[in-house]
Protein backbone atom coordinates (compact mmCIF):
# COMPACT_ATOMS: atom_id res chain seq x y z
CA UNK A 1 0.00 0.00 0.00
CA UNK A 2 1.19 3.49 0.00
CA UNK A 3 1.49 5.31 2.72
CA UNK A 4 3.17 8.57 4.24
CA UNK A 5 6.20 7.60 6.47
CA UNK A 6 8.20 9.34 9.13
CA UNK A 7 11.85 8.21 9.58
CA UNK A 8 12.82 11.62 11.01
CA UNK A 9 11.69 14.28 12.70
CA UNK A 10 11.04 17.45 11.68
CA UNK A 11 9.07 19.76 9.91
CA UNK A 12 6.36 19.09 6.68
CA UNK A 13 9.21 18.24 4.70
CA UNK A 14 9.71 14.62 6.70
CA UNK A 15 6.54 13.06 5.62
CA UNK A 16 7.92 10.64 2.72
CA UNK A 17 5.52 9.12 0.32
CA UNK A 18 6.59 4.75 0.58
CA UNK A 19 5.36 1.60 0.05
CA UNK A 20 4.70 -0.29 2.68
CA UNK A 21 3.45 -4.05 3.70
CA UNK A 22 -0.61 -3.89 3.85
CA UNK A 23 -1.43 -4.57 7.26
CA UNK A 24 -2.70 -7.74 8.67
CA UNK A 25 -6.17 -7.82 10.52
CA UNK A 26 -5.74 -9.93 13.65
CA UNK A 27 -8.12 -10.06 16.63
CA UNK A 28 -11.01 -8.91 15.08
CA UNK A 29 -9.72 -5.75 13.85
CA UNK A 30 -10.95 -4.26 10.91
CA UNK A 31 -9.12 -3.66 7.71
CA UNK A 32 -10.56 -0.33 5.83
CA UNK A 33 -9.71 0.46 2.46
CA UNK A 34 -9.00 3.97 3.18
CA UNK A 35 -10.54 6.57 1.15
CA UNK A 36 -10.11 10.22 2.96
CA UNK A 37 -7.84 10.76 6.37
CA UNK A 38 -8.31 13.54 8.67
CA UNK A 39 -4.99 15.82 9.21
CA UNK A 40 -5.28 17.42 12.38
CA UNK A 41 -2.90 20.08 14.03
CA UNK A 42 -1.69 17.55 16.67
CA UNK A 43 0.38 15.80 13.67
CA UNK A 44 2.73 18.78 12.77
CA UNK A 45 3.96 18.43 16.77
CA UNK A 46 4.19 14.49 16.11
CA UNK A 47 6.14 14.86 12.77
CA UNK A 48 8.86 16.97 15.20
CA UNK A 49 7.94 14.91 18.19
CA UNK A 50 7.23 18.21 20.57
CA UNK A 51 3.93 16.57 21.31
CA UNK A 52 2.09 15.47 24.51
CA UNK A 53 3.24 11.56 23.97
CA UNK A 54 7.00 10.64 22.77
CA UNK A 55 6.42 9.49 19.15
CA UNK A 56 8.74 6.40 17.48
CA UNK A 57 10.27 6.15 14.23
CA UNK A 58 9.50 5.24 11.59
CA UNK A 59 6.00 6.38 11.75
CA UNK A 60 2.62 6.48 9.58
CA UNK A 61 0.93 9.13 10.99
CA UNK A 62 -2.97 10.09 10.91
CA UNK A 63 -5.79 8.90 13.26
CA UNK A 64 -9.30 9.56 11.63
CA UNK A 65 -9.92 7.48 8.48
CA UNK A 66 -13.17 6.88 6.22
CA UNK A 67 -13.65 3.76 3.57
CA UNK A 68 -15.31 0.72 3.50
CA UNK A 69 -14.78 -2.66 5.23
CA UNK A 70 -14.54 -6.01 3.71
CA UNK A 71 -18.41 -6.37 3.99
CA UNK A 72 -19.00 -3.54 2.58
CA UNK A 73 -20.02 -1.05 5.04
CA UNK A 74 -18.69 2.60 5.22
CA UNK A 75 -17.22 3.59 8.53
CA UNK A 76 -15.52 6.02 9.93
CA UNK A 77 -13.15 5.68 12.72
CA UNK A 78 -10.04 6.03 15.07
CA UNK A 79 -6.52 3.73 12.92
CA UNK A 80 -5.40 1.69 15.08
CA UNK A 81 -2.46 1.68 12.65
CA UNK A 82 -1.30 5.31 11.17
CA UNK A 83 -4.19 6.89 9.12
CA UNK A 84 -1.94 8.55 5.77
CA UNK A 85 -1.97 5.27 4.44
CA UNK A 86 -4.71 3.28 1.62
CA UNK A 87 -5.72 0.58 4.50
CA UNK A 88 -5.71 1.06 7.93
CA UNK A 89 -6.75 -1.07 10.45
CA UNK A 90 -9.60 -0.10 13.11
CA UNK A 91 -10.92 -1.34 15.90
CA UNK A 92 -14.68 -2.35 16.16
CA UNK A 93 -15.40 -0.35 19.49
CA UNK A 94 -13.82 2.85 17.06
CA UNK A 95 -15.69 2.15 14.03
CA UNK A 96 -18.75 4.19 13.26
CA UNK A 97 -21.22 3.57 10.46
CA UNK A 98 -21.29 6.64 8.07
CA UNK A 99 -25.04 7.57 7.07
CA UNK A 100 -26.27 8.91 3.44
CA UNK A 101 -25.62 12.02 2.72
CA UNK A 102 -22.48 12.57 5.41
CA UNK A 103 -19.08 13.17 3.16
CA UNK A 104 -16.03 11.64 3.36
CA UNK A 105 -14.37 15.06 5.30
CA UNK A 106 -17.42 15.60 6.96
CA UNK A 107 -17.51 12.41 8.56
CA UNK A 108 -13.33 12.41 9.53
CA UNK A 109 -14.02 16.31 10.68
CA UNK A 110 -16.60 14.82 13.35
CA UNK A 111 -13.84 12.58 14.46
CA UNK A 112 -10.99 14.21 16.09
CA UNK A 113 -12.57 17.70 16.29
CA UNK A 114 -16.68 17.05 16.24
CA UNK A 115 -15.91 14.85 19.53
CA UNK A 116 -13.30 17.18 21.03
CA UNK A 117 -16.02 20.55 20.52
CA UNK A 118 -18.19 18.00 22.05
CA UNK A 119 -16.67 17.08 25.28
CA UNK A 120 -14.50 20.26 25.44
CA UNK A 121 -18.24 21.76 26.08
CA UNK A 122 -19.93 18.63 27.70
CA UNK A 123 -17.54 17.28 29.95
CA UNK A 124 -14.55 19.64 30.55
CA UNK A 125 -16.32 22.65 30.52
CA UNK A 126 -19.62 21.05 31.94
CA UNK A 127 -21.63 24.23 30.35
CA UNK A 128 -25.03 25.29 31.41
CA UNK A 129 -27.57 26.91 29.63
CA UNK A 130 -26.85 30.73 30.17
CA UNK A 131 -23.44 30.63 29.94
CA UNK A 132 -21.13 33.04 27.46
CA UNK A 133 -18.36 30.71 25.52
CA UNK A 134 -15.22 32.12 23.65
CA UNK A 135 -14.21 30.04 21.15
CA UNK A 136 -10.38 30.61 20.30
CA UNK A 137 -9.55 29.73 16.82
CA UNK A 138 -13.51 30.06 15.61
CA UNK A 139 -12.79 29.48 12.12
CA UNK A 140 -10.83 25.76 12.85
CA UNK A 141 -11.73 22.66 12.97
CA UNK A 142 -12.88 22.65 16.48
CA UNK A 143 -13.72 25.99 16.38
CA UNK A 144 -16.43 25.75 13.93
CA UNK A 145 -18.55 22.97 15.20
CA UNK A 146 -17.71 24.33 18.78
CA UNK A 147 -19.75 27.67 17.87
CA UNK A 148 -22.61 25.66 16.49
CA UNK A 149 -22.59 23.57 19.44
CA UNK A 150 -22.57 25.70 22.32
CA UNK A 151 -25.65 28.27 20.49
CA UNK A 152 -27.38 24.98 20.06
CA UNK A 153 -26.83 23.99 23.65
CA UNK A 154 -27.82 27.95 24.96
CA UNK A 155 -25.53 29.60 25.44
CA UNK A 156 -25.95 33.28 26.16
CA UNK A 157 -22.96 34.70 23.70
CA UNK A 158 -20.44 32.58 21.64
CA UNK A 159 -17.54 34.95 20.77
CA UNK A 160 -15.51 33.69 18.32
CA UNK A 161 -11.70 34.52 17.75
CA UNK A 162 -10.09 34.80 14.65
CA UNK A 163 -6.99 36.49 12.56
CA UNK A 164 -8.93 37.49 9.50
CA UNK A 165 -12.04 39.33 8.86
CA UNK A 166 -12.89 36.86 6.41
CA UNK A 167 -12.51 34.05 9.17
CA UNK A 168 -14.51 36.65 11.88
CA UNK A 169 -17.19 36.08 9.20
CA UNK A 170 -17.52 32.44 8.84
CA UNK A 171 -17.76 32.08 12.98
CA UNK A 172 -20.54 35.02 12.72
CA UNK A 173 -22.13 33.04 10.00
CA UNK A 174 -21.73 30.05 12.07
CA UNK A 175 -23.58 31.15 14.72
CA UNK A 176 -21.02 33.40 16.78
CA UNK A 177 -22.95 36.50 18.57
CA UNK A 178 -19.76 38.44 18.43
CA UNK A 179 -16.03 38.28 17.38
CA UNK A 180 -12.66 39.84 18.07
CA UNK A 181 -9.37 39.99 16.10
CA UNK A 182 -7.15 37.33 17.72
CA UNK A 183 -4.42 39.19 16.94
CA UNK A 184 -5.25 42.02 18.97
CA UNK A 185 -2.01 43.49 21.15
CA UNK A 186 -5.11 42.64 24.52
CA UNK A 187 -6.74 39.64 23.76
CA UNK A 188 -8.24 40.21 27.02
CA UNK A 189 -9.73 43.71 26.45
CA UNK A 190 -10.72 42.22 22.45
CA UNK A 191 -12.89 39.77 24.39
CA UNK A 192 -14.33 41.74 27.23
CA UNK A 193 -15.53 44.23 24.23
CA UNK A 194 -16.78 41.59 22.35
CA UNK A 195 -18.66 39.72 25.08
CA UNK A 196 -19.85 42.94 26.64
CA UNK A 197 -17.88 41.85 30.18
CA UNK A 198 -16.59 38.69 31.50
CA UNK A 199 -17.00 35.17 30.54
CA UNK A 200 -18.02 31.94 31.82
CA UNK A 201 -15.94 29.81 29.70
CA UNK A 202 -13.14 29.90 27.18
CA UNK A 203 -12.08 26.59 24.70
CA UNK A 204 -8.51 28.01 24.09
CA UNK A 205 -6.08 25.81 21.79
CA UNK A 206 -3.11 28.63 21.25
CA UNK A 207 -1.12 29.04 24.51
CA UNK A 208 1.18 31.94 25.40
CA UNK A 209 -0.08 34.90 25.63
CA UNK A 210 -3.48 34.55 24.30
CA UNK A 211 -4.02 31.62 27.45
CA UNK A 212 -2.67 34.71 29.55
CA UNK A 213 -5.29 36.92 28.37
CA UNK A 214 -7.76 34.64 28.25
CA UNK A 215 -7.88 34.02 32.15
CA UNK A 216 -7.99 37.80 32.45
CA UNK A 217 -11.19 37.67 30.87
CA UNK A 218 -12.81 34.91 33.37
CA UNK A 219 -15.73 35.87 34.93
CA UNK A 220 -15.48 34.21 38.53
CA UNK A 221 -16.74 30.30 38.18
CA UNK A 222 -15.06 30.63 34.81
CA UNK A 223 -13.24 27.83 32.96
CA UNK A 224 -10.93 27.67 30.76
CA UNK A 225 -10.21 24.37 29.10
CA UNK A 226 -7.07 24.17 27.14
CA UNK A 227 -6.67 21.71 24.62
CA UNK A 228 -3.70 22.62 22.24
CA UNK A 229 -1.04 24.71 22.28
CA UNK A 230 -0.73 26.16 18.05
CA UNK A 231 1.60 28.81 19.55
CA UNK A 232 3.97 26.56 20.58
CA UNK A 233 4.34 29.00 23.33
CA UNK A 234 3.45 27.94 27.04
CA UNK A 235 1.49 30.13 29.08
CA UNK A 236 2.32 31.91 32.38
CA UNK A 237 2.09 29.22 35.34
CA UNK A 238 -1.02 29.89 37.65
CA UNK A 239 -0.52 28.43 41.03
CA UNK A 240 -3.71 27.31 43.10
CA UNK A 241 -4.19 29.93 45.49
CA UNK A 242 -3.98 32.64 42.37
CA UNK A 243 -7.10 30.01 41.33
CA UNK A 244 -8.49 29.96 44.29
CA UNK A 245 -8.98 33.73 45.15
CA UNK A 246 -10.45 34.67 41.67
CA UNK A 247 -12.61 31.42 42.07
CA UNK A 248 -12.00 30.16 38.50
CA UNK A 249 -10.52 26.99 37.02
CA UNK A 250 -7.92 25.90 34.17
CA UNK A 251 -8.60 22.27 32.76
CA UNK A 252 -6.89 20.14 30.33
CA UNK A 253 -8.52 18.12 27.72
CA UNK A 254 -6.97 15.22 24.99
CA UNK A 255 -9.43 13.17 23.25
CA UNK A 256 -6.92 9.87 23.63
CA UNK A 257 -8.48 10.01 27.77
CA UNK A 258 -11.95 8.76 26.51
CA UNK A 259 -10.83 6.16 23.85
CA UNK A 260 -10.78 3.53 26.85
CA UNK A 261 -14.62 4.10 27.02
CA UNK A 262 -15.23 4.53 23.40
CA UNK A 263 -19.18 3.08 24.03
CA UNK A 264 -20.09 5.63 26.55
CA UNK A 265 -18.35 8.20 25.31
CA UNK A 266 -17.49 8.26 21.33
CA UNK A 267 -20.48 6.27 20.19
CA UNK A 268 -23.56 8.13 21.16
CA UNK A 269 -21.73 12.03 20.30
CA UNK A 270 -20.58 10.40 16.67
CA UNK A 271 -24.14 9.09 16.48
CA UNK A 272 -25.91 12.22 17.52
CA UNK A 273 -23.89 14.33 15.26
CA UNK A 274 -23.51 12.40 11.97
CA UNK A 275 -27.43 12.46 12.49
CA UNK A 276 -27.54 16.32 12.85
CA UNK A 277 -24.96 16.60 9.59
CA UNK A 278 -27.01 14.11 7.67
CA UNK A 279 -30.19 16.28 8.56
CA UNK A 280 -28.49 19.99 7.83
CA UNK A 281 -28.75 20.95 11.35
CA UNK A 282 -24.68 20.80 11.71
CA UNK A 283 -22.52 22.20 9.01
CA UNK A 284 -18.65 20.37 9.06
CA UNK A 285 -16.39 23.09 7.35
CA UNK A 286 -14.05 21.58 5.15
CA UNK A 287 -10.93 23.54 3.66
CA UNK A 288 -9.94 21.19 1.01
CA UNK A 289 -8.28 17.92 0.31
CA UNK A 290 -4.85 17.18 -0.80
CA UNK A 291 -3.55 13.93 -2.65
CA UNK A 292 -2.15 11.43 -0.63
CA UNK A 293 1.44 12.43 -2.05
CA UNK A 294 1.21 16.07 -0.62
CA UNK A 295 0.22 15.62 2.60
CA UNK A 296 3.34 17.67 3.41
CA UNK A 297 1.41 20.40 1.74
CA UNK A 298 -1.70 20.15 4.11
CA UNK A 299 0.83 20.26 7.11
CA UNK A 300 2.54 23.31 5.55
CA UNK A 301 -1.28 24.91 5.42
CA UNK A 302 -2.30 24.15 8.89
CA UNK A 303 1.36 25.79 10.36
CA UNK A 304 0.64 28.42 8.35
CA UNK A 305 -2.65 29.11 10.19
CA UNK A 306 -4.34 29.82 6.94
CA UNK A 307 -6.94 27.20 7.01
CA UNK A 308 -10.63 27.08 7.56
CA UNK A 309 -12.51 24.11 8.79
CA UNK A 310 -11.26 20.72 8.01
CA UNK A 311 -8.24 19.54 6.37
CA UNK A 312 -8.04 16.03 4.66
CA UNK A 313 -6.52 13.93 2.49
CA UNK A 314 -7.49 11.91 -0.66
CA UNK A 315 -5.85 8.53 -0.49
CA UNK A 316 -7.08 7.64 -3.87
CA UNK A 317 -5.72 10.37 -5.48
Amino acid sequence: MRAIQITEFGGPEVLTLTELPDPEPTDGMLLVDVTSAGVNYAETHQAEDSYLRPQTLPMVPGSEVVGTTADGRRVCGFADTGGYAELALVHPAMAFDVPEGVGDAEAVALLGQGLTAWHLLQTSARMRDGESVVVHAAAGGVGTLAVQLARRWGASAVIGGASTAAKRELATRLGATATFDSRADDVNTAIREAAGGKVDIVLDMVGGRTTDDSMKALAPLGRLVHYGMASRVAPTRISPPELMGRSQGILGFWLVHLMSDAATMLAPPMEAMLGLVAAGELEVVVEGSFPLSEAHRAHEALRSRATTGKVVLDCTA
